[in-house]
């Protein structure tokens, strides 16, 4: 009799159409991997061996296999969405049980840290001093603490003098409040340790004019002196500027500015300080000089690098310095390398974390446990974890995500056909049935 058979066809059927409709049911699920339905016939042992007129005894579900190709990735416009482009799985921690999965759908809970919608921390590495600890994958929480300031330490300026018309001045006779004591000025923002900005302003004078008659024709000389909010620097060339005050009064006498001198060769190139020199300037505290403008010490090196004196007008064409001020996080994206860069009011970027991802040598062995997620088996191997793009993992796409791998075409044909299979088992045992009811009959 074949009821066995039609009965072990019906169930394998109703698995697949089990399956099916999950697949159905998940179209719109983000990150989730399509499953298929795969099947095995069922044969007996005889008593003598094989045997060529054996019939099976039917079919059964040999696995549900998961298919982890690469699905869709679809924009979004939140930043904490991410998507990955190619082989692994976002490491979840849910108090110390670690899951995989392919959803990137995050969010910042109440204590700072990155979480999927089941609340499960996502792992990766932190940062420290604004370094990026690569080793053992923790939570990872992102602090959205003020950005510390950091103070100026080098300003680059790189000017062009005019001294076609220009006088010759007396470096004893300057006074930042005279113009007609110096030849030209420009002025820089400078931030102090605590991240309070300041003035510094240069001034620029010429004290010796070139002699053109002269063979070689002689050099012109300028004299440079720097004042920040009215607090004159002590200055050195090439060495350690005094952290002790120059003056002594506020604003300082015309005696207490120090100065550096510029030479220039006859085709307006600058000769001294030589290229590559810093003019250093020390700023002393707030007990030396009774203006409160920094919690320590100021040091700034002041680098005129590319500084000429062609026959043109005055031009600053290049001014840059290395500080700023403490800034609040504005908002943050996440790089092909999983590393989070914070975007903070004062200009700065730095990073906030990075988030890892694991592969498996079977991820067919992993074991599906709910919500969009896997767990480590026995068949899967063990995890390899590694920054997004190193070695076969694949790389991430911020403000993304990945859609289902379903097709829902494919998925109706399917269910069509596993409809008209289980149709068939039920037709056997219909017809075994009038088989024996006939047998029964029979007098």
């Amino acid at each position: 009799m074949s009821f066995q058979q039609a009965l072990s066809g019906l169930s394998a059927a109703q698995v697949n159409l089990d399956t099916i409709g999950n697949n159905v049911a998940n179209a719109n699920t983000v990150g989730f991997k399509a499953s298929t339905t795969e099947f095995a016939d069922v044969y007996a042992n005889t008593l003598n061996g094989a045997a060529n007129d054996q019939v099976g005894m039917g079919a059964r579900v040999a696995q549900v296999a998961q298919n982890f190709s690469q699905g869709n990735i679809t924009t979004t416009n939140n930043p904490l969405d991410v998507a990955i482009n190619g082989s692994g799985f976002f490491r979840l921690d849910n108090n110390g049980v670690i899951s995989y999965s392919r959803n990137g759908q995050f969010q910042i809970d109440k204590n700072g840290y990155l979480v999927n919608s089941n609340n499960q921390k996502v792992t990766g590495y932190g940062v420290a001093n604004g370094t990026i600890q690569q080793g053992v994958a923790t939570d990872l929480k992102i602090t959205t603490l003020a950005a510390a300031p950091k103070p100026t330490g080098n300003l680059t300026q790189s000017l062009n003098l005019d001294g076609r018309t220009a006088t010759v001045l007396n470096p004893a006779n300057f006074d930042p409040a005279q113009p007609s004591t110096y030849t030209n000025s420009t002025t820089a923002t400078v931030y102090d340790s605590q991240g309070n900005s300041h003035n510094l302003t240069s001034y620029y004078m010429l004290t010796a004019q070139a002699d053109p008659a002269a063979v070689p024709p002689v050099s012109q000389t300028w004299n440079v002196f720097a004042v920040l909010d009215n607090v004159a620097p002590g200055m050195s060339v090439n060495g350690t500027a005094p952290t002790a005050a120059d003056a002594t009064t506020v604003p300082p006498t015309a005696a207490a500015y120090a100065s550096a001198q510029l030479t220039f060769d006859s085709a307006g190139n600058m000769t001294s300080p030589a290229a590559g020199t810093n003019i250093t300037l020390g700023y002393p505290t707030t007990a030396t000089t009774g203006t409160a403008f920094t919690a320590t010490p100021l040091s700034i090196n002041l680098n005129l690098q590319g500084t000429t004196q062609y026959g043109t007008s005055f031009a600053v064409n290049n001014l840059t310095q290395d500080g700023y001020a403490a800034g609040q996080l504005n908002n943050f994206n996440i790089g092909a390398d999983g590393t989070i860069n914070g975007n903070f009011s004062n200009g700065t970027s730095q990073p906030l974390g990075q988030l890892v991802l694991a592969t498996f040598n079977d991820p067919n062995g992993l074991t599906p446990i709910g919500n969009n997620a896997w767990g480590q088996s026995s068949l899967s191997g063990q995890p390899m974890v590694g920054t997004p793009g190193s070695g076969s993992l694949g790389q991430l796409q911020g403000s993304a995500t990945e859609t289902s791998t379903v097709d829902l075409t494919a998925e109706l044909v399917n269910m069509i056909t596993a409809q008209r299979a289980y149709q068939a088992n039920a037709q056997t045992i219909k017809t075994e049935d009038q088989i024996l009811q006939t047998i029964t009959s029979l007098r």
